[in-house]
This record gives C-alpha cells, sequence and structure tokens, in this order.
C-alpha cells in the first residue's frame, strides 16, 4: 500500500487543496516525503454529512457485523505487514520493538472490543413488565442503550497506532455504533494515511454504511475546532495537552447543541514511598528510572512525582536513583516540539526556588534528543507553589520530601486530578497505607501498589481517566471494555409495538444477551 499523501473520505481517498505539509524525522530533524495535501471547508463538511447519513443504518447493524468489522480492521492493519512499522519508526522516532508491540496493542483493541460487542452487556438491556392491576397501572416499559451520533476522533502525538486513526477511542466508538471522523496528528501523517486505508478496505469489505469512516488532514487548529463545531458530530474523544483539550471543551460547550468531550489531557502521576517499601530501595529506583525513561518519558502515565518522608531509607532509594539515571542515554523524542516542551519545561522547574538538581542522565547530539532528569524539593515548597504541578512531558520527576505522615497526607489532599497514584508498601506499611488511599481514591482513576503506572492494559477493570484536569470528564475511561459507554446513550420504549422493537427487547431475547428482566439479571435468552 503506497503512500500518497491523501485523505479519506468515506470510501475515496483525496488530496487537499489547502496547501501542503510532510511528516518530520525527529532523529534528523528533517522533513519526510511525501507532501500531504491540507484540506479544507469541503473535505470536513464531506465527511461529516456522510458520517450523518451513515449513523442510522451503521448503528442498527447486527452485533455479529460490527464485531467482525472490528477484527476485520485489525487483519488489515496486520496485512500492512512491515511497512507500516518502517514508516511509524521514520515519523516518531520510536524503536522497531516498542511499534511492533503498539502494533499488538492496537489490534488486541478492535479485538476486545469485538468481544464486548458479541457479548452485548454494553446495550444495557432492562425489561419492565406491564402491571395493569397496580394502581396507578405500571405500563410496559423496555431499555437499551444507542450509540450517540457521528464521533470526532483526535490521533495523539505519543501513540502513531494505540491512540490514533484505529486507536482506543475509533474502536470504542465504531463498537457502540458511531461513525467516526478522524482528525490525523501532523507528526505521522504516512502512518495514519497507511492505517486510515486498512480502515477503509475493511469497511468495504464488510459492507459497511460509506460515512462510517473518514480520515482528515488539516491546519490543526482549525480543522479541529471546525471538527468538533459541526452539527453532525456527538461526542469528541481527544488525547493530548491540558490546553488542546481544553479549547476543544470551550468549543463543544459554545455550540447550540453543546456535546461531550471525553479529553485525557495531563497527569504527573505521584508515586507514594512508604517507609517499609523502602527496605527494597535498590529495586524500586532501578524499576522507577526504567518507568521513568520508558519511551523517552512520553507516557501520560509516566512516574512525574515521587512522595517520601525524609529518612536514610529516602536518602537509599535517592542514591540508587541518582546512579541509574546518571547512565541512562539521551532518547529522541517524538517531534521537535514535543523536544522544545520539554526543555522549557525542565528549565521553569529548575529555576523555582527550593528545587535542587538530584541526578541528569547522559548527554548527546541527537537533534530531538531528552535527557533525563530528577529533581528535588522539601513539602513545604511543593505546597506554597502550585506550579510544580505541571506536567513535563518527558523523562523529567520531582522528589517532595516530607517530615512525617501527616505531611504526605497533606500532600495528597494537595494534588489535581491524575490519572494515577502508586503505592509503594509492605505489611508494615498497611495502617498508614489506609490512611492514605480515600484520598487517593478521589484523586485518581487507577490506584497502584508496588508497581510503576507506564503499562495500561487493555481489559474490562482498566480505567484510564481521572478527576479533572487528568480528563475533561471524570467518569469516563479510554481505555478497557468501558471505554464504549462514552458514546452510548439510554431509551426507554414504553408500550412500543413487539413488531417495532428492537431484537435485544423482544420478550424471546433472540440475541441471547444478558438482560434484567423485572429485576433480575437474567444471563440466557
Amino acid at each position: 500500500m503506497q503512500i500518497s499523501g491523501e485523505m479519506i473520505i468515506g470510501r475515496t481517498t483525496v488530496r487537499g487543496q489547502q496547501g501542503t505539509v510532510k511528516a518530520i524525522d525527529p532523529s534528523r530533524n528533517e522533513q519526510i516525503e511525501p507532501a500531504f495535501g491540507l484540506g479544507g471547508e469541503e473535505e470536513l463538511q464531506q465527511a461529516c454529512l456522510l458520517a450523518e447519513q451513515a449513523f442510522d443504518k451503521y448503528r442498527e447493524t447486527s452485533l455479529e457485523q460490527r464485531a467482525r468489522f472490528l477484527e476485520t480492521i485489525a487483519d488489515r492493519i496486520m496485512d500492512l505487514g512491515p511497512a507500516l512499522i518502517e514508516r511509524a519508526m521514520a515519523e516518531s522516532g520510536l524503536p522497531q520493538a516498542r511499534l511492533e508491540g503498539e502494533r499488538g496493542r492496537t489490534c488486541n483493541q478492535l479485538r476486545h472490543f469485538a468481544k464486548v460487542v458479541r457479548d452485548g452487556r454494553f446495550l444495557t438491556a432492562t425489561l419492565d413488565s406491564r402491571l395493569p392491576e397496580r394502581v396507578p397501572p405500571r405500563p410496559d416499559l423496555r431499555l437499551r442503550k444507542i450509540a450517540v451520533g457521528p464521533v470526532a476522533v483526535f490521533g495523539a502525538s505519543n501513540f502513531p497506532l494505540a491512540f490514533s486513526v484505529a486507536g482506543g477511542d475509533t474502536a470504542s466508538a465504531l463498537a457502540a455504533g458511531c461513525p467516526v471522523v478522524v482528525k490525523a496528528h501532523s507528526a505521522h501523517l504516512g502512518t495514519s494515511e497507511l492505517v486510515g486505508k486498512a480502515v477503509q478496505k475493511a469497511a468495504i469489505e464488510c459492507d459497511m454504511p460509506e460515512g462510517v469512516f473518514s480520515m482528515l488532514i488539516g491546519s490543526g487548529v482549525t480543522m479541529g475546532q471546525n471538527l468538533v463545531a459541526h452539527r453532525a458530530i456527538k461526542a469528541v474523544g481527544f488525547t493530548g495537552s491540558r490546553h488542546g483539550g481544553l479549547a476543544l471543551v470551550r468549543t463543544a460547550n459554545a455550540r447550540h447543541e453543546p456535546i461531550p468531550v471525553y479529553a485525557e489531557m495531563a497527569s504527573i502521576n505521584p508515586v507514594f514511598l512508604l517507609p517499609g517499601a523502602l527496605e527494597n530501595a535498590p529495586k524500586i529506583a532501578q524499576a522507577f528510572a526504567d518507568s521513568l525513561t520508558l519511551g523517552a518519558g512520553q507516557f501520560c502515565t509516566n512516574p512525574g512525582m515521587l512522595v517520601g518522608i525524609d529518612s536514610p531509607a529516602l536518602q537509599q532509594f535517592v542514591d540508587a536513583a541518582v546512579e541509574i539515571l546518571g547512565g541512562k542515554p539521551q532518547q529522541t523524542m517524538l517531534t521537535p516540539g514535543i523536544h522544545s516542551a520539554y526543555t522549557s519545561g525542565v528549565d521553569k522547574l529548575s529555576s523555582i526556588p527550593g528545587v535542587k538538581l538530584l541526578a541528569k542522565g547522559l548527554g548527546g547530539d541527537l537533534p530531538c534528543g531528552a535527557i533525563a532528569s530528577l529533581y528535588e524539593v522539601d513539602a513545604d515548597a511543593f505546597l506554597a507553589n502550585p506550579e510544580m504541578e505541571s506536567e513535563i512531558f518527558g523523562p523529567c520527576s520531582l522528589l517532595v520530601r516530607c517530615r512525617d505522615q501527616e505531611q504526605v497526607l497533606r500532600v495528597a489532599e494537595h494534588l489535581e486530578g491524575q490519572l494515577t497514584a502508586t503505592v509503594h508498601a509492605t505489611g508494615a506499611d498497611i495502617g498508614f497505607a489506609g490512611k492514605l488511599l480515600p484520598t487517593l481514591e478521589r484523586k485518581a482513576g487507577r490506584i497502584l501498589f508496588n508497581g510503576f503506572p507506564t503499562g495500561v492494559e487493555v481489559a474490562q477493570a482498566m480505567v484510564h481517566g481521572g478527576p479533572f484536569p487528568s480528563t475533561s470528564d471524570p467518569r469516563s475511561t479510554s481505555v478497557g471494555g468501558s471505554a464504549i459507554d462514552r458514546f452510548l446513550r439510554p431509551v426507554c420504549y414504553q408500550e412500543v409495538p413487539a413488531e417495532l422493537l428492537p431484537a435485544a427487547l423482544l420478550d424471546n431475547n433472540p440475541l441471547a444477551i444478558p438482560r434484567v428482566e423485572d429485576g433480575d439479571l437474567v444471563w440466557n435468552g
């Protein structure tokens, strides 16, 4: 499959006429051929109109048809073979093994949501029988969830595959029955075209309505804002900066019909080092350093903050972490812009009074190279300066030294909303951990013990979300089976004739899906 520099509008490919843009190889800081045509209002209107026209037909495809579509997308992505990995490597600077793993995750997400669709629980089918003898009588009531409508998905810079064109937002929206219009990220245009054409091919092969998928390329701010503002779009999936996410939220709220924006934005993912766990300080330090520098620190779950009680054991951890980080090599970041923001963020943190440099990784001459760093500050200074809570996207972390348990609890209470919060504890720490846990439940979407937050498993129980500002909606997750819920809404059917009821709500349960019938959970048809 050749890269042509085109957008995907339904079953066609289109070259934009609003100028051109090229992807950049961050390892050389040089542009990569070919040039991609930038689309404008005409292409956006066409994609959104097709999505709107496809919606009613697509949302009523059978569960098996929709599941097979998702699985076919995964198969067509795998069919791209080495060409996809090679292009993604060139556009991201990420190593082959990382991208092969990410491709596997992308396809696993699609297959995971195929399973979610087939089992039918996401429909929340509920039946309340008619009670004519009751005073007042109760009518026949039935409920199912339906898709909300076409969804706009924004490709993320840090995951060219798993959070991009056919990533988790697209997979869960398609699973829900929503057509998807993707805005490709400018950092990986060729990768996006290859994957987009794989989705398009799967849609044609599975005889899906034409507008079920489109992919636009355009001026970042203009195209993105206009997409969210379009009347056909009913929800948005976004992974990126707080600034970008909140700009989309404002646009969505200003519409005549406001729509939800599910934006995953910023998190420093605090790690609490309790005293008992620091008996294994060298081991924890190694795991921390590896997590911090994984993928040049360009994970939304990167451990950007450590919290511990000042003690010889904590100092042992620091000494080990300093030595390990000092040997970590410079790594290429995803884009020149991300590299510039990382450098600025580290410079700003280091200039704050009371912040002290503990460790710095090895230097080098990579054009977009990130050097790992670890800083420290005492808790009093941290609590007095909210600037220290700003996310630095890259391999930088801040250790907050506390006097005692009470100050650790104050630091936890002070924090903004987070994607994750981690506790390292042993049996001796359980009492203190029990005091800390209620605060962390209010602050984070995922709580880990004795691990590190990088690595987000695609599973039914996973939550990749959290209170603001980690996300714009703390009730949602962008990873795991529950991600489909973002793109569904409940509809109640009162006294609707059986001939007009959806299959999920018929008396004989022809789909054989789990249902709640008169208050009882029924697992078989």
